[in-house]
């Protein structure tokens, strides 16, 4: 059993009245004196215990959305290494033929080298096309292409099952989790990379043009036969909900009709974290965009959801405000 996360102990809070303390709240580490001894209150952000895993591996996730700019990407690196934390191996692959940021944002791009393209061409083996991450090691990414190379004529849906079959077996073997980045759109790049996929995440934000999109790739991914559909909805705002200029996340459940995974509220601390290629769920302390990625991995490892819950803002007013729950 994986010992609980706990913060610096910089970051202690003030002490609580005595008539709170009973009450379950997410503290960070502190102490409270009593009459005898020191004795440690420890209450963590997360979890206190490693999340059993639901399903068969390995697990083939592909994360997708349709719409582009949405936060897929962002999505794979924050769930991919918030799974490496966790204690499972991980490889995601950055599936965009043409366009791959996904080593960016993990900080990777000067030690991709090879990619799956040479791994075709028989130039390298599958393991040196394989860059892993330092930081953990049980986290390893797969490029399919550099950008403005070409790719072989034949490369599509079968190519990518045939790597995917070769991560399977690989001498060291095979990952318990392989996360596929998908591209943006639903043209050639999105069939290829929901072929090897038996589950999807849904990425999506609160607005109607990102919500028609979702709705439209629903459906296709439903076609080629992956039934288990979550959903993440990204950068929610309160305060434009509270103002009813921005759809719930209650709302969002309702119109596509998935289960819901996890739900991101806006945090600035996106931008600098893509900009320095550390993803969020790294820092210390860490944010509150960075807390909900790790749930959300969570629940995908146990194969579970969460439940937006509406909550009255005022009596006397109409205006309601959804954010997470369950």
């Amino acid at each position: 059993m994986a010992s609980p996360r706990v913060f610096p102990t910089s970051h202690r809070p003030p002490l609580l009245p005595s008539s709170l303390s009973s009450k379950p709240l997410l503290t960070l580490p502190r102490f409270v004196k009593s009459p005898s001894r020191r004795r440690p209150i420890r209450s963590v952000l997360q979890f206190n215990r490693k999340p059993q895993l639901a399903g068969e591996t390995p697990r083939i996730v592909v994360i997708t959305s349709g719409k582009g700019g949405v936060g897929k990407t962002t999505t794979t690196a924050n769930v991919g290494l918030s799974l490496a934390r966790y204690g499972f191996s991980v490889v995601a692959i950055d599936a965009d033929l043409g366009l791959r940021n996904l080593d960016l944002l993990l900080g990777l791009e000067n030690r991709v080298n090879y990619t799956v393209v040479e791994v075709l061409n028989g130039d390298c083996r599958l393991d040196q096309a394989l860059v892993r991450d330092k930081r953990w090691s049980n986290f390893e990414l797969l490029c399919i292409s550099k950008p403005r190379s070409k790719l072989p004529m034949g490369f599509g849906g079968k190519a990518l099952e045939w790597l995917v079959d070769a991560l399977k077996t690989r001498p060291e073997g095979s990952p318990d989790f392989i996360i596929i980045d998908c591209p943006a759109g639903i043209d050639a790049g999105f069939i290829t990379a929901i072929t090897p996929a038996n589950e999807a995440v849904l990425v999506t934000t609160p607005d109607i043009t990102a919500l028609r999109d979702a709705d439209r790739v629903t459906g296709l991914l439903e076609c080629d036969g992956i039934r288990d559909i979550k959903m993440i909805v990204n950068r929610v705002r309160t305060d434009m909900i509270r103002g009813e200029d921005m759809m719930s996340v209650l709302d969002v459940q309702e119109m596509l009709g998935l289960s819901l995974l996890g739900a991101i509220p806006e945090d600035s601390e996106v931008i600098r974290s893509t900009n320095r290629g550390f993803p969020l769920v790294l820092n210390k302390p860490p944010t509150l965009a960075g807390l909900a990625f790790e749930q959300a991995a969570w629940r995908l490892v146990e194969q579970d959801s969460m439940k937006a819950v509406m909550v009255e803002e005022e009596p006397k007013k109409r205006g309601f405000f959804s954010f997470f729950g369950g």
